[in-house]
């Protein structure tokens, strides 16, 4: 029997209609692909075409054959109980870093579970051994307070906060890729590792070996791409409300910040500023003249960024034309309601490269040509009132079979014609991702989010595992987005605290539906959505409008730093935000911490995230000294510390005084 043979730079396997190829996708990585009766599908949905590489194959014996790409090895055995592949993943000294289930003898397990679906697909399931005091991180992000993920199950699908990109960093020096986009599910149990796909062609996933997180990160930007270099306006302060209704209100909001000297970089205009969803136009009835608008904010030295939706109303002037042509997401039975907001709303079909270049030539005429270069692309899950996603099909096929590609997908749409329009600073806003939405200059905010500090710690969680999935550009609504009222002291405090938590996000962006709220009617009488109260950072009393501008003071010094952290993501894929233990491997202690992180490799960032706090404990990290700014004080690592921090101030540290600029700036 030949189970195994060498094909070109792979290694094949074949038995009882089963086929699986394992071949080097990168440096120090490889890719396993596998189907069921049927032939390997070629192309990849994430992937990028690897490097030229030799691999080391070794046809051992008749039951089993290896190879090896680097500081990664794959053992492929066939089990003499049941005939069914095992996959072991060892480093370059021989340790194991993962391996699939056993058949379990007796048991007759199946590492690859394949069951049959009507019309060729299948329900995946792949299971691998679970090393109990492994440690995971990554995968997206969740909304949960909690940095290990050994023990969690999520789901592998979209949400509004929801991001679920299925890449995750192991303690034990690897990294794993499920290189699939269905809606899904995994299961880090203690025994077992489970992925589920609902209905899938094909397994299909990477693995990649690195002696240190950073290196494991580099491997994985080169395998998806990495993102553009950030324009400088994405450096400083952006400047944003639920909403901004018309144009006499962002102009006076505009000139009251250049009044006073504080530097304002991107003024963000929130959506319904046009007629209807799927217009794609400003409401001349509220914006009589977007183009003097916009040419005053530059004259200002101001960006314009403008909320762009996929929703598209019954009653839109685009919903007929778009729905003739094929550009809509198509429900699979009843009506074709997809989201009740403001009306019936059905979503354009961002797989469909002629929806892309219909409603980029909308948005072009009219807000491109009017010289805005920034959208926000709000609703990009996209958001299913339901979340029912077997309803729903797109042109590149059913949703349970490829929807996770979706955010990519309309991120893509913006920047290419962008691109094409001659614009090469891009950065758009977009409510969420999938693999390879780096690359076409998705800056990821983490969603319609509470005004609590329960959110708030969420939110530093999330910001770091977006970070170890190739996501370096995230941020989030400063002060949360439900339920603060402005004149609210408690609010105020958090406001202060999330604010102070931004300076040193890679975006810096205050947004928030503000109470008490007022309601829009236009001349027609029509109830329009409505406008929050006063979100700016006078708005809060005076003195947290001295806290506020001093911290937008502190990101403009920072700005040839955040400037340099923008490089390195540019070049090596690194994360603006970082985990501990990405600075810190070596020291376990770094490996648990969640509410504290490095901004780069200077700037150790502990935010006071409980109500009413003004002290908090911070472990400072071997293998360096740590000076406070606040105070100039320096502190020896591998210690934890109790640091005062009244609400004009928060601890950051300065590893090894580097960045000393700040020094009694914070």
């Amino acid at each position: 029997m030949q189970y195994f043979e060498k094909q070109g730079n792979a290694l094949i396997f074949r038995q009882d209609g089963e086929t699986v190829r394992v071949e080097p996708w990168q440096k120090d990585s490889l890719r396993v692909r596998g189907t069921l009766l049927s032939e390997i599908e070629e192309g990849s949905i994430a992937l990028l075409d690897p490097e030229p590489m030799e691999a080391e194959i070794e046809l051992v014996d008749e039951l089993k054959a290896t190879i090896k790409n680097g500081k990664i090895q794959a053992v492929l055995e066939l089990q003499p109980w049941g005939q069914k592949l095992r996959i072991t993943f060892l480093n370059q000294k021989g340790e194991v870093l993962l391996s699939e289930i056993a058949n379990g003898g007796a048991l007759c397990l199946r590492a690859h579970d394949y069951r049959a679906l009507k019309g060729g697909a299948y329900q995946l399931k792949v299971s691998f051994d679970s090393n109990p005091d492994e440690k995971i991180y990554g995968m997206g992000q969740y909304q949960q307070e909690r940095m290990n993920l050994k023990g969690c199950n999520l789901e592998l699908a979209h949400r509004n906060s929801q991001a679920s990109i299925p890449f995750y960093v192991s303690s034990l020096g690897y990294g794993f890729l499920w290189h699939n986009a269905a809606v899904g599910e995994v299961h880090f149990g203690t025994n077992t590792t489970e992925w589920l796909a609902r209905t899938t062609k094909q397994l299909d996933y990477w693995v990649t070996a690195g002696d240190t997180p950073a290196e494991i990160e580099e491997h994985f930007a080169d395998a998806i791409g990495k993102v553009p270099m950030m324009p400088e306006y994405g450096l400083g302060f952006w400047q944003c409300k639920l909403r901004y209704y018309n144009q006499e209100q962002v102009l006076n909001v505009a000139r009251e910040y250049k009044k006073r000297g504080i530097p304002l970089d991107v003024f963000v205009i929130d959506y319904y500023h046009w007629p209807r969803c799927g217009d794609y136009r400003f409401d001349e009835e509220y914006f009589p003249d977007p183009k003097a608008m916009i040419d005053e904010l530059h004259e200002m030295g101001i960006e314009t960024m403008v909320s762009i939706w996929p929703q598209i109303d019954w009653r839109s002037e685009n919903y007929e034309e778009m729905k003739q042509q094929g550009l809509l997401v198509k429900s699979n039975a009843g009506v074709d309601v997809q989201m009740l907001f403001h009306g019936n709303n059905v979503f354009l079909d961002a797989t469909n490269p002629r929806t892309r270049k219909y409603v980029w030539e909308k948005v072009k005429k009219n807000y491109a040509d009017l010289g805005i270069r920034t959208f926000w692309l709000d609703e990009a899950e996209p958001e299913f009132s339901t979340y029912e996603y077997e309803c729903y099909r797109y042109a590149a096929g059913p949703v349970e079979e490829i929807g996770n590609i979706y955010p990519r997908e309309y991120s893509r749409m913006f920047y290419e014609g962008q691109k094409e329009n001659g614009q090469e600073d891009i950065v758009n806003l977009v409510r969420c991702a999938w693999l390879g939405s780096q690359k076409y200059g998705a800056l990821v905010w983490s969603g319609d989010i509470f005004s609590t500090y329960e959110d708030f710690r969420k939110q530093i969680c999330a910001g770091l595992h977006m970070g170890l999935c190739g996501i370096p550009w995230w941020t989030t609504d400063i002060g949360g987005f439900h339920g603060g009222v402005t004149e609210d002291p408690d609010f105020q405090e958090l406001l202060v605290r999330w604010f102070q938590f931004g300076t040193f996000c890679p975006v810096m962006r205050i947004h928030g539906n503000r109470g008490p709220r007022e309601e829009i009617i236009n001349k027609a009488g029509e109830v329009r959505e409505g406008t929050g109260a006063d979100n700016e950072v006078w708005s809060f009393g005076e003195k947290n409008y001295e806290i506020l501008t001093k911290f937008i003071g502190v990101r403009e010094k920072m700005r040839d730093y955040t400037r340099s952290l923008m490089a390195e993501a540019h070049e090596k894929g690194t994360p603006v935000m970082r985990t501990m233990f990405y600075e810190f491997p070596e020291d376990a202690a770094c490996w648990d911490i969640s509410d504290a992180y490095m901004f780069g490799s200077d700037i150790l960032v502990a935010p006071i995230v409980r109500a009413k706090a003004t002290s908090r404990t911070v472990y400072l990290p071997a293998g360096a000294s740590w000076t406070l700014a606040n105070t100039g004080d320096v502190y020896e690592g591998g210690k934890a510390y109790e640091i005062e921090a009244p609400i004009e101030t928060l601890p950051i540290f300065l590893r090894d005084g580097k960045q000393g600029y700040l020094v009694g700036e914070i």
